[in-house]
């Protein structure tokens, strides 16, 4: 199974099932449910058919690897998406162009060539750039009903008492009950399949902008990161261009379909260990999870927006903390965050690598 130059097909693991599996799935959920939610609420895409495209890959890489590797939100095509720096069609293109890029990249093995080419403190800036365009559109939708959104605020300091990684999943769960309580049970329904669902791809410069920038991300965090941390944590090795292969496939067959642009990510993966994943059967439980959430996904018509507000907050505070914790240059991620929101992340992008590559 397509995981080293050497090796393509190689089961790490048998797949197990244990009370690890279902909580480590429940850990992956919380890098994806916020963003996936905001998207499908505050953009055309389709709620169901975002969920359905992350339970068919989660089910997909956990029986291919035999490991619970994470499936994510390609964050900075959704996070400029969500606060309106892209298009619903251009969003579409971006993921498409990704797909390929990816794709032809890990099989020609290009990965390992131009893993430096982008620069850390680069990759740190877009993370952290994409963390400030979310709080900008969080702000909107907290001033909007500013009463609902003191009520979220508060739930998410107390949570954050308990645990600081279960407050973006628990306002979820606030959230999805107070839409229970306005709409009641929705009816079942499984969304109908049928290519671009909900509008067309359209190329253009924001879209090339916007995947030049989350191919960075994608390179250096769902990639290389990836990588070394199957290494570290589990014990394999899948070297980053399979990875790229694999987001290649995953997006030129998912998108077209209604589903979000994806990636695989160091983070997703990382909460998974953390909350006792140790097999592929983690992603067969998650994708369960995404595929009940499709089914019902109507009572998220009625989640109230300035909850979702302080959802974004939430996950604009934990983007913005990896990107300024994993850099020896903070000042520097903060000016390409800065820039961005002045400007747009591409020529934040770009300022940044000519920064990198002329520093001297």
């Amino acid at each position: 199974m397509f995981v080293s130059t050497e090796s393509r097909f190689q089961i790490f693991r048998p797949l197990e099932f244990s009370t690890g599996e279902v909580t480590g799935a429940i850990g992956d959920s919380i890098t994806v449910l916020p963003l996936v939610v905001s998207l499908g609420l505050l953009t055309p895409a389709s709620l169901p058919h975002l969920l359905v495209g992350f339970a068919v890959f989660q089910v997909v890489w956990g029986c291919i690897y035999g490991v619970p590797l994470s499936v994510e939100p390609m964050k900075a095509l959704a996070g400029l998406a969500i606060a309106g720096g892209i298009t619903y069609g251009e969003l579409v293109a971006a993921g498409l162009l990704a797909g390929g890029s990816l794709l032809v990249a890990g099989r020609r093995n290009w990965l390992r060539h131009v893993s430096g080419a982008f620069g850390e403190p680069v990759v740190r800036g877009v993370q952290f750039a994409v963390a400030c365009l979310l709080v900008v559109a969080a702000v909107d939708l907290v001033v909007a009903a500013p009463a609902a959104a003191g009520v979220g605020i508060v739930a998410a300091a107390l949570i954050a008492l308990v645990s600081r990684r279960a407050v973006a999943l628990a306002l979820l769960v606030i959230g999805g009950l107070w839409a229970f309580a306005v709409v009641g049970a929705p009816q079942p329904t499984f969304p109908e399949m049928g290519l671009f669902p909900t509008g067309e791809p359209t190329v253009s410069g924001a879209a090339i902008e916007g995947l030049t920038a989350q191919l960075a991300m994608t390179v250096g965090n769902a990639a290389i990161a990836t990588s070394l941390l199957l290494s570290d944590l589990y014990d394999v090795d899948v070297s980053a261009d399979r990875l790229a292969e694999s987001m290649g496939v995953m997006n030129l067959i998912a998108v077209p379909f209604g589903a979000l642009p994806m990636c695989h990510g160091s983070g997703g993966l990382a909460g998974k260990y953390a909350f006792g994943a140790r097999t592929g059967t983690a992603n067969i439980v998650a994708g369960a999870l995404y595929l009940g959430l499709a089914l019902v996904s109507g009572l998220l018509i009625a989640f109230p927006m300035a909850l979702l507000g302080v959802l974004l907050l939430v996950v604009a505070a934990s983007l913005a903390r990896v990107a300024l914790g994993s850099t020896d240059r903070p000042l520097f991620v903060v000016s390409i965050g800065g820039l961005a929101v002045v400007t747009n992340v591409g020529v934040a992008f770009v300022a940044g690598l000519v920064w990198w590559h002329f520093r001297g």
